[in-house]
């Protein structure tokens, strides 16, 4: 039986590629924790999650003062045991955003491991539904560029054969029409154009914008409420026919339970660093897919491009890069899809040299 002989943790800074501002906040530095374990018959295993500019030193004290101490002497290949283990060990601190990306960073270098001692890539291992998954294109929809730049980049995108988009929302009713108005009528009809709120709308606001935004058939209406608000959501639900979109400020798989039972959701976009980890991920997938709710992630286009492949309800990956100055290469994309990795693991080419370059902790 191998065991885990070693375990550490620690953090960098990696500054974002393109300046990403939305309704709420920009989009200043991703704090990036990395866990790395060990184990008596050689094995390696790498891990990482993520903050977008704060928290990292708290997500990597509550790694290095309580859960990884755990890890020396458990078997890597139970994975389920030693989730749950660490889990229960944070009781008094989740279900909450610190604790889940902490989890995450074990979680995924567990993952890696697993992934390596079989000698296949996450996405076979975790299920191998498909090898490949559409992209949407997120970096030319910022909500602080004009509507000539989103028509511009809009036609980019398009000319480049990625079958869909994303665009912020958040300013006034008439100005998100206007905007996306403009993009619908440069795209045309069969191209997806996803909408994005960030959390910042009250129900009330919402329902008057969706009924706005519905003639332009965006493809999903994402975050438009607090992710605490379920009852608005299922409301909003109720009263257009575009799809809500939920999933990335939430961080339990009972969460993403009470919104698929109550309606209140038609996507669901978990995010493996916020939920906790690959283990967690792939039950609110398989949730997702008792309820018939497609799984589109949020977010870290480098890991989801595996899960994604892995489940069948997979519809989207974002397209967001962000590990480029940190790896020795990039998701390779065919045709507007992005491709299943082949090596063995989570299938991310780590550049030791530049993450030890930009560590802090």
């Amino acid at each position: 039986m191998p065991v885990v002989t070693h375990a550490e943790a620690y953090l960098i800074d990696l500054e974002v590629e393109t300046v990403r501002t939305d309704a709420l906040q920009t989009f200043v530095k991703q704090e990036t924790v990395f866990v790395e374990i060990r184990t008596d018959d050689g094995g390696t295993g790498t891990g990482y999650s993520y903050t977008i500019g704060t928290g990292g030193t708290a997500v990597l004290a509550l790694l290095r003062d309580n859960l990884l101490p755990r890890l020396p002497g458990c078997d890597p290949r139970r994975i389920e045991a030693v989730w749950r283990d660490l889990f229960l060990s944070t009781k008094a601190t989740t279900v909450g955003a610190i604790t889940s990306l902490a989890l995450a960073a074990i979680d995924t270098a567990l993952w890696d491991w697993r992934c390596r001692a079989a000698g296949l890539p996450l996405w076979v291992l975790a299920g191998g539904a498909k090898d490949r998954i559409p992209l949407y294109d997120t970096e030319g929809g910022w909500l602080h560029l004009s509507t000539d730049e989103l028509v511009a980049g809009a036609l980019e995108s398009r000319k480049a054969g990625w079958p869909g988009i994303k665009i912020k929302v958040g300013r006034s009713p008439a100005a998100d029409a206007e905007r996306l108005g403009a993009v619908r009528a440069a795209v045309g009809a069969g191209f997806d154009v996803m909408l994005d709120a960030n959390q910042s709308l009250t129900a009330a606001d919402a329902i008057r914008r969706a009924r706005l935004l519905e003639p332009y058939d965006p493809f999903w209406f994402e975050e438009p409420l607090p992710a605490e608000d379920v009852a608005g959501h299922q409301a909003l639900t109720a009263a257009t026919a575009i799809p809500i979109a939920v999933g990335e400020s939430m961080y339990s798989p009972g969460q993403f339970a009470e919104y698929l039972r109550r309606g209140a959701a038609g996507v669901v976009q978990v995010d493996v660093a916020r939920i906790g980890g690959i283990t967690p991920w792939l039950k609110v997938a398989h949730l997702a897919e008792t309820a018939n709710v497609i799984v589109c992630p949020h977010f870290l286009m480098e890991l989801h491009v595996s899960l994604c492949c892995a489940v069948p309800n997979s519809r989207y990956l974002e397209h967001i890069p962000q590990l480029r100055a940190i790896t020795g290469g990039e998701i390779e994309i065919a045709d507007g899809t992005a491709l299943a990795p082949s090596a063995p693991g989570l299938g991310i080419a780590w550049n030791r040299d530049a993450i030890d370059d930009r560590r802090t902790s």
